[in-house]
C-alpha cells in the first residue's frame, strides 16, 4: 500500500468510528487486528482479532451520545502511519468513577496504525 491509500483508510475508519459504524469499520480491520489504548502511559484496554476487536468496538459505542475523532495530522513511517487527533465525546451513560452522562470529554492523542495484506493489522491509541 502506498501512503495516498492508507491515509485514505485511516479517514475511512475515523468517517465510520465518528458515525458509530462497527461494521464499517470492521471491514477495514486484518482477521489478527491488534488493538490497544494507552492512557498516561498505562495499557488500559488490549484486544487481538477481528472479533475482540468488534466486542470491544460496540461496548464503546453503547457508551457515547456523540463522539468525534478529528485529524490534525498524519506521520507516514516506513511501517507505520502516526496520527495527531483531538478527540470529544459526550457520554450518554454514567461512568465508574464519578463522570456522568452528558459530560464531554475532550483529549489530544495520538493513533498509530499498521498494515498488512491491505487491512489494518494494528492500531494503538496513546492519550
Amino acid at each position: 500500500m502506498n501512503n495516498e491509500q492508507k491515509e485514505a483508510m485511516i479517514r475511512a475508519y475515523i468517517r465510520y468510528y465518528n458515525s458509530f459504524d462497527v461494521d464499517g469499520i470492521v471491514s477495514l480491520l486484518h482477521e489478527e487486528v491488534r488493538f490497544r489504548n494507552v492512557s498516561n502511559g498505562e495499557v488500559t484496554t488490549e484486544t487481538v482479532g477481528v472479533e475482540g476487536f468488534r466486542s470491544l468496538a460496540v461496548q464503546s459505542a453503547a457508551i457515547f451520545e456523540s463522539r468525534c475523532q478529528k485529524v490534525l495530522t498524519f506521520r507516514f513511517h516506513e511501517e507505520q502511519v502516526e496520527v495527531e487527533i483531538d478527540y470529544e465525546g459526550t457520554l450518554g451513560t454514567d461512568l465508574p468513577g464519578g463522570t456522568k452522562a452528558g459530560e464531554t470529554i475532550k483529549l489530544r492523542g495520538s493513533s498509530q496504525f499498521s498494515f498488512q495484506d491491505g487491512k489494518i493489522s494494528a492500531i494503538e491509541d496513546r492519550s
